[in-house]
């Protein structure tokens, strides 16, 4: 699924092309899909997959994450240096559909091991409306849905997509296999710990249903119980109709939503706008596409625990 403007397939493949000549003569690495330091070179998409490579490869990894901090990932496109990057790298990991251009140089690259995330785990169909609750609304359930690729923002699914690489990595360098199972069981654990107090935090609240400003929070609402209500659908840069915005007016009363949240790396226009006209607050949902001076923590626990408290909060929790 594309959640963003589709970037052309073949203009892509010609820069993929173009790079890998003019750059894999100069890289520094060996060749062998490890940097000069002898450590497995592994290429992250974007923000959670480099923590998924960081946390398991500890050591024994070099990672590099295409996708800066602060960037929209969804609009990148790959430099010259990146396919490079690529095309020397023992490892890419990425989450097919999600970036256009990422899915495209790695197609074209030589990478021995490319882990695709969605490959790892299940992913749904979601709409504007998602969650147990969504069901009991009159207006049209699942309005413009897609293959929902937001996995990492359940801990559950997140945790499958972490055992899945793990398993890849011990294949891709089976000297260290013992030190990335041992590291992949930590994490599981880390995850397995933050589902619960997702679990514990949510479970007695004075409303269920939350409003974001892209369906990005789909799975997360289905693991914990919750209704998130949209105001626009997977793509984040759309704009609503005017209907749905009554819709949500009526939602948002009817079922004692408090906030309408937005994300720190799309604009807060629209949600404040829609704040304002049904009487609600505004606070911010992370999605945790990447991690910035901005984000209400340093990795990906810590912003999760940050989206929670803020969850908490909206939903008057007890």
């Amino acid at each position: 699924m594309n959640v963003r403007r589709l970037i052309p397939t073949a203009a892509v493949a010609s820069v993929t092309v173009l790079g890998i000549t003019a750059l894999s003569a100069c890289s520094a690495s060996s060749g062998d899909g490890r940097n000069s330091d002898g450590k497995l070179a592994v290429v992250a998409s974007f923000y959670p997959m480099q923590y998924l490579a960081e946390q398991i490869g500890g050591d024994h990894v070099a990672v590099t994450n295409l996708t800066k901090p602060g960037q929209e990932p969804h609009d990148l496109e790959i430099s010259a240096k990146q396919t490079a990057q690529l095309q020397d790298a023992g490892v890419a990991l990425y989450l097919k559909g999600l970036q256009p251009a990422v899915d495209d140089a790695i197609q074209q690259s030589g990478i021995k091991t490319k882990v695709d995330a969605a490959s790892l785990t299940h992913l749904e169909k979601h709409g504007t409306e998602v969650g147990g609750h969504a069901e009991e609304h009159d207006h049209e359930h699942g309005g413009e849905g897609g293959r929902d690729p937001h996995i990492w923002l359940d801990p559950v699914k997140y945790a499958e997509v972490a055992e899945g690489v793990g398993k890849a990595f011990e294949k891709a360098d089976p000297d260290h296999a013992a030190a990335y199972k041992k590291n992949t069981v930590a994490l599981v654990g880390k995850l397995d710990g933050l589902n619960t107090r997702f679990e514990d935090g949510l479970k007695n609240t004075d409303s269920k249903v939350f409003i974001t400003t892209h369906a990005a929070f789909g799975y997360l609402a289905e693991r914990y119980g919750l209704t998130e209500e949209a105001i626009s659908g997977l793509d984040p840069e759309s704009e609503p109709s005017a209907a749905r915005v009554k819709d949500l007016q009526n939602m948002a009363k009817a079922d004692g939503a408090t906030t309408v949240f937005y994300e720190t790396l799309v604009s807060d226009r629209t949600a404040k706008t829609v704040a304002g006209d049904a009487g609600l607050k505004t606070d911010v949902l992370d999605p945790l596409e990447g991690i910035t001076d901005k984000s209400k923590g340093d990795d990906y626990i810590q912003v999760m625990e940050s989206n929670l408290k803020a969850l908490q909060t909206a939903l008057g929790a007890k």
